[in-house]
């Protein structure tokens, strides 16, 4: 009976595991859905480039603000209810942000998504650890990561369309009605480990590290963490190449294709949705490569941080007139550079510290991703700002010439921090 309970388990799991990963697409396409609707806002609220830039940046303040309490949360209340009771709050929000009248209540909007949705990864990481065995479990991550990509792939191709065919309002009203069904699912289907269903362990019966289940206090682990003056360089390159990537990939790329090539929604979404594809299939091979013709963490991070400085630097000397073909590599090669290695940098993050304190260092350096988007989004509005725009409300060309010169100046300390990270492949 205990072997056909494990099978029912076994089975049942994936069922879990394909709620959850709805739920982590939902995170990434909120992330990056203000690029393709930007020119949309700014028109329907009546507002400048900076004031757009703290809209898109609120919810990386709200979800770096959120990562510590997302393991405390899981361990205390249950994963399962954590997700659940946020992604509830994220599919208000996004309604409300569809139905906002005002651009104050569209931040209310905006912050509810970012708080709900930073509820996701962590709470989500430690369930499959409890349904999933060791062995299984780096291979699913993997997947749960290219699901993410997906997620940015609706953000870009697919609201185009639906903002084109629906409006964009009605496009994130039907967003949250979306995630309010997959709240449904995940308090009907989801368990946060088998002996809920009364059914014996699958994974062996301890947590991995990345669900930030700690033996030491969480004040006691990250004041080891952030004393460690290899954590500092870490941190730092996450800061500048997410600041990078968030700024202009998640926010600022739609409206510089359709401003300064006179793209349509549309036409500009199928180049976003590169980043995507660099996403699904670059996480993956960058992983690869490190694990297994590398063997280094290190050697990874500064490779792709110098080709993400020569592919700014490109665009710096060719702000308009490429080709479309140009910029569908452009924005391929900038995304696998400035946001598909990432997956090498949590590994390292997690390799730096003993076991006990992993989740700890995860979920510290986390923050800085969320902190470069929050800090580079409005600082960026803030530049396109300072150049006079056109009477249709588009952004001047020298306003996204300066644009492109400080995201190279920021992909340079990117570089210059990588140098400095420790070497942390297991010899």
């Amino acid at each position: 009976m205990k072997e056909e309970d494990i099978g029912k388990g076994a089975r049942y799991r994936w069922k879990i595991f394909i709620i959850l990963a709805l739920a982590y697409f939902f995170v990434y396409f909120h992330r990056l859905s203000i690029s393709v609707v930007a020119d949309d806002l700014a028109r329907d609220f009546q507002t400048t480039a900076s004031m757009l830039g703290v809209l898109g940046s609120i919810y990386f303040y709200c979800y770096a603000l959120m990562q510590l309490p997302a393991g405390l949360l899981s361990d205390s209340i249950g994963p399962r209810k954590t997700v659940t009771y946020f992604l509830l709050i994220a599919s208000v929000g996004s309604i409300l942000f569809g139905l906002a009248p005002t651009i104050h209540v569209a931040f209310i909007g905006r912050i509810m998504v970012g708080l709900g949705v930073s509820m996701v990864f962590i709470p989500t990481m430690k369930i499959l650890s409890r349904w999933f065995r060791a062995r299984e479990f780096a291979r699913m991550a993997g997947v749960l990561n290219a699901v993410g990509g997906l997620g940015v792939l609706g953000a870009t191709w697919a609201l185009a369309a639906a903002a084109n065919a629906l409006g964009w309002r009605f496009s994130f009203e039907l967003i949250g009605l979306c995630t309010f069904l997959i709240v449904g699912l995940v308090w009907s289907v989801v368990r946060d480990r088998p002996q809920d269903k009364g059914w014996p362990p699958i994974a062996e019966d301890r947590a991995l590290p990345l669900p930030s289940v700690i033996r030491m206090s969480l004040w006691e682990g990250l004041r080891r963490v952030i004393s460690e003056k290899y954590f500092w360089p870490l941190a730092l390159w996450f800061f500048f190449d997410c600041g990078v990537f968030f700024g202009f990939g998640a926010l600022w790329g739609g409206p510089y294709l359709m401003h300064v090539y006179g793209m349509t929604r549309a036409d500009a979404g199928s180049v976003l949705a590169m980043i995507a594809w660099a996403m699904i299939l670059g996480s993956p091979l960058l992983g690869y490569i490190s694990d297994n013709m590398a063997k280094s963490r290190k050697k990874p991070l500064i490779l792709s941080s110098a080709v993400l400085v020569a592919v700014l630097a490109f665009l710096n000397s060719y702000p308009s007139g490429l080709p479309r073909t140009a910029l569908f590599v452009v924005f391929f090669v900038f995304s696998l550079c400035a946001s598909a290695i990432v997956v090498v940098g949590f590994t390292s993050a997690k390799e730096l510290f003993p076991i006990e304190i992993a989740g700890t260092s995860v979920g510290a350096v986390n923050l800085f991703p969320f902190l470069g988007g929050a800090v580079f989004m409005p600082l960026l509005g803030r530049v396109l700002d300072a150049y006079p725009g056109s009477m249709s409300g588009q952004y001047s060309i020298e306003g996204y010439r300066t644009l492109l010169f400080v995201l190279l100046v920021a992909s340079i300390g990117s570089l210059v921090c990588a140098f400095f990270i420790k070497e942390t492949f297991p010899n």
